[in-house]
């Protein structure tokens, strides 16, 4: 039996512990039935289901929930699109997001894979600041597929923990003095 400061009593019968537990205004309860003898608690029972519901509530509002956000790619890819797209998985990252890449090959194009290969780890090179590739590139398919985890925690990032702060713009004089130099000439 363990009393209520959490010191431990010793063994008693049902009726003793029942007893000093209505003593002290407490609950009566088994927290160790398997054990020989079994083990119970004095304890304000309804205060302890009361702190156990607000700590899993803790828990749950401090949960991330992983999405991963996918970005489909050719490897004949123009230019700007690449940009439009590395734009794009950039943003999932710094959202705290994964990004699952994936280049399509289309008939002949799957005899080349190692264009899709160079293709994505020239976009991990460029991602590289707000992202780490988390699995390489693996062949799917007729599909590379590609992993890229962000740097920063979810967590952190809606807190706002780890953010760069803001640059001091430093304003010079000389826009100033360009007006009065041509009032003067």
């Amino acid at each position: 039996m363990i009393g209520p400061g959490g010191e431990q009593i010793g063994v008693l019968t049902i009726e003793r512990a029942l007893a000093m537990a209505q003593e002290t205004d407490f609950d009566l309860v088994e927290i160790a039935p398997d054990a020989k003898p079994p083990v119970c608690k004095i304890m304000d029972f309804g205060k302890f289901k009361y702190e156990t519901a607000v700590k899993a509530r803790e828990t749950r509002r401090n949960q991330t929930h992983a999405v991963i956000k996918e970005m489909k790619l050719r490897p004949k890819i123009d230019p700007h699109d690449y940009e439009t797209k590395k734009a794009h998985i950039e943003r999932f990252l710094r959202a705290g997001d994964k990004v699952k890449v994936t280049v399509m090959f289309k008939g002949r194009e799957q005899s080349r894979p190692e264009l899709g290969i160079r293709l994505l780890s020239r976009l991990a090179d460029d991602v590289a600041e707000d992202g780490v590739v988390e699995h390489s590139p693996k062949n799917n398919g007729g599909n590379l597929v590609m992993v890229i985890g962000p740097t920063r925690r979810k967590a952190d990032v809606k807190s706002g923990a780890g953010k760069p702060a803001p640059r001091a713009e430093v304003l010079t004089d000389e826009v100033e003095l360009e007006p009065q130099l041509r009032k003067a000439n």
